[in-house]
């Protein structure tokens, strides 16, 4: 089987942007606002200036950094099974994080959402087979600022089976989440060894590390907790204006924060990773559901496949749209990213579900783009060829009469070779479909949506782990101010 693939850079041009990107360490170098970062690149070898705060890194720093990352790892579910794999060309989704808005089905105007609609959008998230992983993707807004962040990975590790992407918003999130992963592990050596989440991490471009996403890096990297590295230059506003050069410099940022990473604890896992996009000079808006930002996705993840033999692990969002409720336009753009991205073998592509730029979710658009996602899988699994002969016997058994619905050949492989879409997509005959109501996608899709919430059933979640979970975010949830957790729809036994 050739596996279909998509590849923008000559070998020589990568080599190139590759260069260049190290060039960029040592001149202009990193900014680097957080002093630990600061001073394990100075003990290595690079030249700090601490009143400028700007590390230069010097290009066999970062080479021997990224020698020590492992080409691939896994993440594990509830049950502790490996569920996703970053490695290789392996394609996995993920909804994009974090929503601060949702839109409702048939509403024109988005709200803020709180605890009751994260726990449908578990519902709905977990029952997707199509959908590999989990994000945080709603950002509640019944609960402190302050502890926003880590209260979404409480309400998932709950109620969901599925790996998990998530993130901090502040530097003191990470051990309250950690502290949760940890519990749920049954330890923090249990946690290392089989990941349940991965963390985002962003450096803010051009070359800077705020203290946050530094305090990040190293906490994942000492805790042996997945990081993906979330670089996001804006082409022609905080990168350059064209997609290669953005690639570069998403490819310097990503080098810094490797070497961050890796000076803090060699060998834990991190992924070349990104949410870049073109900048619409219109509109000062950041398209995601653009071409160029599609192409500059799949060119830095081709530039991160070859920055070492065996590559990295790979990151885009993709599979997004900047509507602003569920239209034509929806399908158009996150059809193009999902199946772009897969085809350039990115790792994990989180997207599914989100629209304007990155701000709102939909859960009609993720039941919509989850039908999107297999098709893009069916894809990238290419065209078999290794029946032989290919077509001689069944073709000579059929004969003239034409009929291949009796044929065991035909029972034997109609289901694997196209993939099966629910009704979520039509496919019936005009008459049928009028007979069953004339619904539109949108309409299908709440259906689909108000099914997987009926169906959904709560984890078997052991009573003293729960008890566990709901003791730790009580306790820091009254820190942040707040005396009592938002009450939960979805109630235990």
């Amino acid at each position: 089987m050739i596996r279909p693939k998509l590849e923008f850079l000559s070998s020589e041009t990568v080599g190139q942007a590759l260069d260049e990107a190290y060039e960029l360490l040592w001149d202009p170098g990193v900014r680097v606002h957080y002093d630990e970062a600061l001073k394990l690149l100075a003990d290595n070898g690079a030249a700090v200036d601490m009143e400028s705060r700007v590390a230069k890194i010097p290009r066999s720093l970062a080479e021997r950094a990224v020698d020590t990352v492992p080409s691939s790892f896994h993440l594990y579910n509830f049950d502790g099974e490996p569920m996703v794999h970053y490695g290789g060309d392996d394609v996995h989704y993920d909804p994009g994080s974090a929503a601060i808005e949702i839109a409702d089905y048939g509403a024109d105007q988005s709200r803020v959402p709180v605890t009751a609609d994260c726990e449908n959008y578990v519902r709905v998230a977990d029952q997707l087979p199509q959908i590999d992983a989990v994000a945080t993707s709603i950002v509640c807004g019944d609960v402190p600022q302050g502890m926003a962040d880590w209260y979404r990975l409480y309400l998932l590790l709950l109620y969901v089976r599925k790996p998990i992407v998530t993130g901090t918003f502040a530097i003191e999130s990470f051990s309250i989440m950690h502290e949760l992963l940890v519990a749920m592990a049954g330890g923090a050596e249990a946690l290392a060894e089989t990941p349940r989440a991965i963390f985002d991490v962003c450096p803010s471009p051009p070359l800077l590390w705020s203290d946050i996403t530094c305090a990040n890096l190293i906490d994942c990297a000492r805790a042996g907790v997945p990081a993906e590295l979330v670089s996001m230059p804006l082409m022609g506003a905080t990168g350059p204006a064209t997609v290669i050069g953005s690639a570069v410099q998403h490819a310097a940022e990503c080098l810094s924060g490797i070497t961050i990473h890796q000076l803090a604890k060699a060998g834990s896992p991190i992924v070349w990773g990104g949410s870049p996009a073109s900048f619409d000079m219109r509109t000062g808006t950041t398209p995601m559901g653009a071409m160029a930002t599609m192409m500059l996705d799949c060119t830095y993840a081709q530039l991160g496949k070859s920055v070492k033999p065996g590559g990295l692990p790979t990151h885009a969002y993709l599979g997004m749209s900047d509507t602003k409720i569920v239209d034509a336009q929806t399908g158009l753009e996150s059809a193009s990213g999902a199946i772009l991205g897969a085809l350039a073998g990115v790792n994990m592509m989180s997207g599914p579900g989100m629209m304007d730029f990155e701000s709102c979710f939909s859960l009609e658009k993720l039941v919509i783009d989850s039908e999107i996602v297999g098709m893009a899988k069916r894809l990238v699994a290419g065209v078999s060829d290794a029946e032989e002969p290919l077509a001689l016997h069944v073709m000579r058994e059929v004969g003239h009469a034409g009929n291949f619905l009796k044929s065991k050949h035909t029972r034997r492989h109609f289901r694997k070779e196209d993939y099966i879409p629910t009704e979520v997509i039509d496919r019936d005959f005009r008459q049928t479909w009028f007979d069953k109501g004339a619904l539109d996608i949108n309409t299908r899709a709440h259906r689909r949506v108000q099914e997987l919430i009926a169906a959904w059933e709560p984890l078997p979640l052991d009573a003293a782990l729960a008890s566990e979970l709901e003791s730790i975010a009580s306790r820091h949830a009254k820190a942040a101010g707040l005396d009592r957790l938002p009450e939960r729809t979805i109630k235990r036994d």
